[in-house]
């Protein structure tokens, strides 16, 4: 095994604006075991459901996430399956059971606007969502399992472990839902205090990497103005603008003191190993906010 930590290299790079960009998620419930690529190398789903739902979830705009309790917690008749349309004003977080893998392919994923199909519950959330997958990336197990343990130990009902939820960099990474808000870099204490914040309706902006409903741009210039405004609320900011203005972007948000305008412009950071299983250097992308 490698001695390189992609996480101990990019300590230093900045997190905002680095959320994957996905509106809507898809949650299975698989023990495992997990490849590097979860869903394609899943050895419990048939093939067909596999390519077929990777193309539908695909067109619909929804990522596939795999996930299992902490530890080695044995799975009850059936597997849970959670929808989330993480969309700010219009967000929704609902689950069921099912059976038979072969059930996955009669999900409606192009429709999540119209809120949670038939035979889903509405949840009232959030879940916390744990990268653990080390066949992905070694940080994500080594940070990760530690968060957790934490996690499930005061939230149990509430903290799932899932596969890749991008930027190993950034491990140790927690994804809560509905909000689709992505942080970085947590400890299990932090995680901890991003759950409770969470719980009560706020955010912890110092892990906050972005939300994964808008671009990284928005992103971007949404951690700043929280930070900026010191604001706490996961609704204090409404997105009112985005535009694009030659090499930046305007950003305008609205909050309870009237509106901020923000210009964001992409920075090309040094080449590096951007996972700990990576032998060739590659670019990544920051934001700087004014």
């Amino acid at each position: 095994m490698t001695s390189y930590r992609c996480s101990v290299a990019a300590a230093e790079q900045p997190m905002a604006g680095t959320a994957a960009h996905d509106r809507g998620f898809l949650l299975i419930e698989h023990p495992g075991p997990w490849g590097r690529k979860a869903l394609a190398e899943s050895r419990w789903l048939p093939d067909d459901v596999r390519t077929t739902l990777a193309a539908r979830a695909e067109d619909a705009g929804v990522r596939v996430q795999l996930i299992r309790r902490p530890g080695a917690t044995p799975r009850g008749d059936g597997f849970r399956v959670f929808l989330a349309n993480t969309s700010p004003g219009a967000r929704w977080l609902a689950a069921t059971v099912l059976e038979d893998p072969a059930e996955l392919l009669t999900l409606a994923l192009g429709t999540l606007d119209a809120g949670a199909p038939e035979g889903f519950a509405l949840e009232d959330g959030p879940l916390f969502l744990v990268c653990t997958n080390g066949r992905r990336d070694v940080c994500c197990a080594e940070r990760g399992r530690p968060i957790a343990a934490a996690l499930a130990s005061a939230y149990p009902a509430e903290t799932w472990e899932t596969t890749h939820l991008g930027g190993h960099r950034f491990a140790g990474a927690l994804l809560t839902l509905p909000a689709g808000l992505s942080y970085g870099r947590v400890d299990p204490d932090s995680a901890v205090e991003i759950a409770r914040a969470s719980a009560s309706g706020h955010v912890v902006a110092p892990y906050l990497r972005g939300r994964t409903a808008y671009d990284g741009a928005v992103q971007a210039a949404e951690v700043e103005l929280l930070d900026r405004l010191g604001l706490t609320a996961i609704d204090a900011l409404a997105l009112v603008a985005s535009e694009v203005v030659g090499a930046h972007t305007i950003v305008t948000f609205r909050h309870a003191g009237g509106e901020a305008s923000v210009r964001v412009t992409a920075i090309d950071e040094p080449p590096m190993r951007q996972s700990c299983a990576d032998e060739v250097e590659k670019p990544s992308t920051a934001w700087r906010v004014d």
